[in-house]
């Protein structure tokens, strides 16, 4: 019995010869870049390797520090290593790093998730079915809206491999995508999963045995880099679909990403460059933007306070926060997707690795709507065509600027977003100033008559509106019910999960009891224009 994994499904048939080609490929290159001679030496190679390798072990563990004195044997030991001494040694962790990375595919345990989702999260949300049966499991597709570019994604899908980059928020997010994924009709994808995230036995046997290979954030030297981005290149060239968050980490401001990281993105052209050389016709990697868009954000408040205290970068990998407590995630699952359109996830406008629009036929289109060939781009005249890293780091560029801009049009603000930017708008006039840190440190913000605060949310939403989808679109709640609809809607939100409420009614007016997180919330409208939100503060 088909269990409707695609391509995927043939994954474990060439997990060895996928993990050969990557090692072949890379010892390659980096036999090429060593007679170039420079930094592709293979001593400035496993330097590198041994360099950041000690920095991080000699932080660590008793364990940890005694693996750092083998690093630290092989930098003092390269110069006396014949070129021989150096491949083998790049071969032994080229071979390491790409057996560490390769995922699993397992069809058995895919069908069984593929079955069972819906009912665990279905259950989760109304648990009362425990006593009175399954009941209708379709209100579930009340919770998670899936809407946008559905038919041409599809089609797309059909005709080549897709690379889907959503917007990150929070560790629900890898669910929530994979549900929607297999709801809207489209096959299921290998994906980069934090190492981290193994540790947990539950999650580590799923993620291992649904595709997902394993992205060591601590290792921060060039070989391992390229062994994952040579990973990808081949899944993507053989047809397996990916999936990879572009913002590299989740949101900790709650902002939508305005800088992806380039690195895995640029895998697509590198596959379909290697596909043209194959001999392929057409077009056939087509990026896919996706927004996931949330009333409530799980780790809301542990990744605030990451944001605001500037430590993001030494805690770039979060392991405490509120993802790691089953109570919490039950909880929230609970209390916040029960709502109604709860979460939306859009599919926006596929692109070619050039940032181009594809339409369902697989033909792209430049920003005046004419068809053009990709091909194209990568002609260089005498010298013919294949990758050319500086050209291609510049379109893979150009295609970062695109998903960024598909972002901000497909993005789906809900009511806690727009009540959160108006308030916010009124502290900034309460404090007189928009210092987001001189603004959280106000002692006793004011309250915000609930006429008020509706006021501001139809000036807000009008604008919105009349930006003809440019700023980004409504829920479809938040869209037609009254203005105070939304403030209550909101404020139902705001008290349903946080450890404290993110705002309140006391009375005829709203008291924001967690400016933080009042600015969390906002920040998903920070990408917007001045003209979005001017006078929001002064109305009266």
């Amino acid at each position: 019995m088909s269990t409707g994994a695609g391509r995927l499904g043939d994954f474990n048939a060439e997990r060895e010869s996928i993990v050969a080609e990557v090692e072949q490929r890379i010892l390659a290159e980096r036999r090429a870049a060593h007679l170039r001679g420079g930094d592709g030496r293979l001593e400035y190679v496993l330097n590198d390797a041994a360099f950041h390798e000690t920095q991080r072990l000699e932080k660590g563990s008793p364990e940890e520090r005694k693996r750092a004195a083998r690093w630290h044997e092989l930098a003092r030991d390269l110069s006396r290593m014949s070129d021989a001494e150096k491949e083998a040694e790049a071969a032994r962790l080229t071979h390491e790093h790409a057996r560490d990375v390769a995922g699993n595919f397992d069809a058995r345990v895919y069908g069984f998730v593929k079955n069972i989702l819906p009912v665990g999260m279905s259950l989760l949300l109304t648990p009362q079915r425990l006593r009175e049966g399954l009941g209708n499991l379709g209100e579930l597709q009340g919770r998670v809206l899936i809407e946008g570019e559905l038919d041409t994604v599809r089609a797309l899908a059909a005709r080549g491999t897709l690379v889907v980059t959503p917007t990150h928020l929070s560790n629900m997010d890898s669910i929530v995508i994979g549900f929607a994924l297999e709801r809207a009709g489209l096959p299921p994808c290998t994906y980069g999963a934090g190492k981290n995230l193994f540790t947990n036995p539950i999650l580590s046997f799923f993620m291992r045995n649904l595709g997902a290979y394993r992205v060591d954030r601590r290792l921060r030297h060039s070989l391992y880099k390229d062994v994952l981005k040579e990973y990808s290149t081949v899944l993507i060239e053989r047809g397996f679909h990916s999936l990879f968050f572009p913002g590299g980490t989740r949101s900790r401001s709650g902002g939508l990403e305005q800088k992806l990281k380039l690195g895995l993105m640029g895998t697509g052209l590198r596959a379909y460059e290697n596909r043209l050389a194959a001999g392929a016709q057409g077009l056939s990697v087509f990026f896919v933007p996706v927004t996931l868009n949330y009333h409530l954000t799980l780790e809301a408040e542990t990744l605030i306070d990451d944001y605001l205290a500037e430590v993001g970068k030494s805690r770039y990998i979060i392991e405490d926060d509120e993802s790691s407590r089953f109570g919490r995630v039950t909880s929230f699952i609970r209390k916040t997707l029960a709502m109604e359109g709860a979460t939306v996830v859009r599919f926006g406008q596929p692109l070619d690795p050039f940032g181009n629009q594809v339409d369902a036929e697989g033909q792209s289109h430049d920003p005046r709507g004419r068809r053009i060939d990709p091909e194209l781009f990568l002609d260089d005249g005498a010298s013919g065509r294949g990758p050319v890293t500086q050209r291609d780091n510049e379109y893979t560029r150009t295609l970062g600027e695109s998903i960024v801009k598909a972002y901000q049009r497909d993005v789906v603000y809900m009511a806690t977003h727009l009540v959160a930017t108006v308030l916010w708008e009124r502290m900034c006039a309460q404090a007189g100033v928009r210092d987001p840190f001189r603004v959280l440190r106000m002692a006793d913000p004011q309250q915000v008559s609930s006429e008020l605060l509706a006021a501001g949310v139809d000036r807000l939403r009008d604008r919105i509106r009349g930006a003809n989808g440019a700023w980004g679109r409504l829920d479809k709640r938040s869209a037609e019910r009254p203005a105070m609809g939304v403030v209550d809607d909101a404020l139902r939100s705001f008290t349903a999960y946080h450890s404290r409420p993110v705002a309140e009614r006391r009375g005829g007016a709203v008291v924001p009891t967690s400016l933080r997180l009042v600015y969390y919330y906002r920040n998903r409208m920070a990408h917007l224009p001045d003209a979005a939100v001017a006078g929001l503060g002064g109305l009266s």
